[in-house]
């Protein structure tokens, strides 16, 4: 099959074609039509051949504008002899769609504009076939179909918005950024993918590289100063066609921004700064912030302040705020407005990061402070922060411990006034004169109990008195120790003897404590009691360290005969009084084994110890004593019982009215009388005497004479009826209530003052007996009160009305 193209196409189709031809291995046809197979045996005679055409591509431009089909070319089968009986066919990529064939005479066509950018090649197959047999008259051929580029594509960048930044004061030609644009066009077929860069907009501070798109400073650093302007828009064109007329061109923004560089110091923004701070300020208060400016930003911007000199560098600090970069001035020591009421301090201010390049090392500001002391009422101040003082403890009430001392900083210099902070005193121990600051003892003390005692000491302006205005100061007081306190037995010591032992053997090793604590330390001395020297079993030996050894004095002792041995041993210090004390040791006489081992002791040498603790001795009194106790109430109650009770019948109860017409006197006034006292006048005599008078007033009488025995008043004027020296008859109780009214309206001591008792009797002959409910029976079943017109003409009334029929009343 060969192939007709049109143009100059087909004669570079056309070498493609023959080189094809010449590479490839395929058949060739002899003009004589004989068949032969290339590359024979040298020695055959080469015969001339006719080519046949060989063929693998067309070209197409692409973006066709016609109306009509565009003709790329036409194929040709050497087996078409124009007799209409060769039938051509495509297939591949686009067959029937994109590219359509006549199927007659070979002619090739695309259907519709075709984008290069969009697809660059076809792959398709023709081959012919025989109309009526449908055999194919050639093998199948492959070829392709390329497009021609055209210019219609612009270039586009890879971004539309470029951010860039470059330092500040940078020299010409620094390097910002690279932008970079393509272009969809062919890049091997003429101009057309060919980039020229070049900037529009950012003259004259940037420029921009022609081949690499890569932008520049223009300007010098003096120009590229961020304080000045920081931020610039610069716009970039891309043109393809080499920048030659007719070419398409792109663009796009880059916005570029200056950063800062240390190139500008700090600066105040004042000269001189006044402040005010109290004399109170404590330290680390705060007395004003000083401020500086600085042009940079961020990290250039740091600064940080120090105080250079004045008289008040010692008194005050600086520091920098990290949020406003502000310099912070605190009180560092106490100030004093009577001492000092002003101070002048120098302050310079500099950057933390110096860049050389463009500050010198030394490039800092200067301002002047100057800070007044404000006067304020302060409390008294202590000459000392603490006070440390000795006393012995053996110390007489009223003695002088030490004294404290203060004073009031203020101008007017008040008076001031002690006293002790009872809260650490509990106790009153200690006392403080008021006006001197001398503290005296007011109790005896003992080191022994406390050895140290802390308190309190308030010092007040006696001026103003203002608790606010005062102030403490810790008092440390320390007993200082002396000899009053004699040694004793470290422990109690349980100590044996085997009844077969040596002489000179020792049986126990003692020691001694004191409560006492000598400076030079304890030192002890032992030795046997006086009184058993002489007749002592036991023999006492001082080892020298405050430790001494008890020995026997014969070989051999008898549970039987004595079990016990009572050894005292005298204990003395060293120090200055010496103080003595005896201890007992207690040695029991056992039975021991060979090695000296205990085996047995008498029962009673086990109980038989010094004597009792004192709280078995407490706790056996106690119990002896609650034991008493017990026997006496038992007696008591058991005599209580065998008296005769006041009322023996329960008709002797009787109804007592106490009448009150003003206030009363307590409880005397309720003290009404028990009528069963009548019925035992044997009694009431032992008692009447006792009962007379009211408990809360003490007759002056009866302080001086006994009763009944007590003289006549005297008669001042006033002479006592002869009514009230009559005589006592009990034989009848109207007798007995008419003289006990008659002696309490005589004596004015007698009680009540302000009551008035009624006592009412029923004589034993009365009709009515007892008209008491109290001994009432109670009971459901109907009682006959016919009785009640036996009573006489009084009850009459009573008797018709419960002497009445029910039927009386229907």
């Amino acid at each position: 099959m060969r192939t007709l193209f049109p143009g100059v196409v087909c004669v570079l189709c056309l070498g493609l074609s023959l080189d094809a031809l010449s590479l490839s291995g395929s058949r060739t046809e002899t003009l004589d039509g004989e068949e032969t197979e290339a590359g024979t045996t040298r020695n055959k005679l080469l015969k001339r051949v006719r080519r046949g055409w060989m063929w693998n591509q067309f070209f197409l431009q692409e973006e066709y504008t016609g109306s009509d089909y565009q003709y790329i070319g036409k194929l040709q089968s050497d087996q078409d002899h124009g007799n209409g009986l060769v039938k051509y066919v495509l297939s591949g990529e686009g067959a029937g769609t994109i590219f359509v064939i006549d199927e007659n005479n070979g002619d090739l066509h695309a259907t519709r504009r075709l984008d290069r950018e969009e697809k660059a090649f076809y792959i398709l197959k023709a081959t012919v076939v025989n109309k009526r047999t449908g055999h194919k008259l050639e093998p199948e051929t492959e070829f392709k179909v390329k497009l021609h580029d055209i210019n219609d594509n612009e270039p586009q960048f890879s971004k539309e918005v470029y951010t860039g930044s470059v330092p500040e004061r940078s020299d010409i030609g620094t390097s910002v950024i690279q932008v970079t644009a393509t272009d969809a066009d062919d890049s091997m077929y003429g101009n057309s993918a060919k980039l020229i860069y070049s900037i529009s907009q950012g003259h004259p501070y940037f420029s921009v590289d022609p081949n690499t798109g890569v932008i520049h400073t223009a300007l010098g650093p003096a120009d590229m100063d961020r304080e000045q302007r920081e931020h610039y828009q610069v716009v970039i064109e891309a043109k393809d066609m080499a920048g030659q007329r007719g070419g398409l061109t792109g663009t796009t923004t880059v916005n570029i921004s200056l950063t800062d560089v240390n190139d500008n110091p700090p600066r105040f923004t004042q000269s001189i700064y006044q402040f005010r701070v109290p004399e109170s300020s404590k330290s680390g208060v705060p007395v004003g912030k000083i401020k500086a400016t600085d042009r940079d930003i961020g990290k250039n911007a740091e600064m940080y302040f120090t105080i250079v000199s004045g008289d008040g560098m010692d008194m005050f600090d600086i520091s920098t705020d990290k949020d406003t970069q502000e310099g912070v001035i605190t009180v560092s020591k106490s100030l004093d407005y009577e001492k000092k009421p002003s101070y002048t301090v120098e302050i310079q201010v500099q950057n933390i990061q110096v860049d050389t390049r463009f500050m010198s090392a030394g490039s800092k500001d200067m301002a002047t402070v100057r800070i007044a002391v404000e006067d304020v009422d302060e409390p008294p101040l202590f000459d000392k922060a603490s006070y440390l003082m000795e006393v012995k403890e053996d110390a007489a009430v009223g003695v002088a411990v030490g004294s404290v001392s203060a004073i009031d900083p203020d101008g007017a210099r008040s008076i001031v006034k002690y006293s002790i902070d009872r809260r650490t005193d509990m106790d009153r121990l200690f006392n403080v004169h008021p006006g001197n600051g001398s503290v005296f003892l007011l109790k005896s003390l003992d080191r022994e109990k406390t050895a140290w005692h802390n308190i309190s000491i308030i010092a007040t302006e006696f001026r103003k008195y203002n608790p606010r205005q005062s102030s403490h100061v810790p008092v440390y007081i320390r007993l200082l120790d002396i000899n009053d306190n004699a040694p004793t037995f470290a422990t109690v010591y349980e100590t044996f003897v085997c009844e077969r032992t040596k002489a000179g053997q020792r049986i126990q090793t003692v020691s001694a404590v004191d409560a006492d604590e000598p400076s030079a330390g304890h030192k002890f001395f032992f030795s046997l009691a006086p009184e058993g020297t002489h007749r002592s079993n036991f023999t006492v030996r001082d080892n020298g360290d405050n430790t001494a050894g008890i020995l026997t004095r014969r070989a051999s002792y008898s549970r039987r005969q004595q079990s016990v041995y009572l050894v005292s041993v005298v204990i003395t210090d060293g120090d200055y009084p010496m103080q003595s004390s005896t201890g007992t040791l207690t040695v029991r006489v056992c039975s021991c084994d060979r090695d000296g081992n205990m085996e047995l002791c008498n029962a009673e040498a086990l109980s038989s110890s010094p004597g009792l603790s004192t709280g078995a001795i407490i706790a056996i009194l106690l119990c002896a004593i609650i034991l008493l106790m017990i026997v006496v109430l038992f007696t008591a109650l058991k005599r209580q019982r065998k008296q005769e009770p006041l009322i023996i019948s329960k008709e002797d109860v009787r109804d007592n009215v106490v009448s009150y017409n003003d206030e009363g006197g307590g409880e005397e006034d309720t003290q009404a009388f028990d009528i069963g006292a009548l019925r035992h006048l044997d009694t009431v005599a032992t008692l009447e005497e006792s009962s007379k008078h009211r408990r809360d007033i003490v007759p002056t009488d009866t302080l001086l004479y006994p009763p009944h025995r007590r003289p006549a008043p005297a008669t001042s004027g006033l002479m006592m009826p002869p009514m009230c020296t009559a005589s006592r008859d009990n034989g009848k109780v109207r007798e007995f209530i008419n003289q006990r009214v008659l002696e309490n309206n005589c004596n004015p001591a007698a009680p009540p003052y302000d009551s008035l008792a009624t006592y009412a009797y029923e004589g034993a002959g009365s009709v009515a007996e007892s008209l008491s409910s109290l001994a009432s029976a109670s009971s459901d079943t109907e009682q006959d009160y016919h009785y009640l017109s036996d009573w006489g003409p009084r009850f009459r009334k009573l008797a018709d009305l419960y002497g009445a029929e029910d039927s009386d009343f229907s």
